[in-house]
C-alpha cells in the first residue's frame, strides 16, 4: 500500500503507470478469488482504494493544468 504523500510526489506519467500496475493486480486478485485461491480477501479492498487514490490525484492534476 502506497501512502498518499508518496503518490503526490509522482508525476502524472508515473501515476498512470502505477494505476496500470494496480489494475493488473486487481485483475489477478479477482481471478484468485473466483477460483478459491485467495487467502486474504482484504487485499481486494486495499487495491481498490489505492486505485481510487491514484485516479483522484490524476484528476486533480489535470484540472489544475
Amino acid at each position: 500500500m502506497v501512502k498518499t504523500k508518496d503518490l503526490r510526489a509522482m508525476t502524472i506519467d508515473e501515476l498512470e503507470a502505477k494505476l496500470m500496475e494496480c489494475k493488473k493486480e486487481q485483475f489477478n486478485l479477482r481471478i484468485q478469488q473466483s477460483t478459491g485461491q485467495l487467502n486474504n480477501t482484504a487485499q481486494v479492498r486495499k487495491v481498490r482504494r489505492e486505485i481510487a487514490k491514484i485516479n483522484t490525484l490524476i484528476t486533480e492534476r489535470k484540472k489544475n493544468s
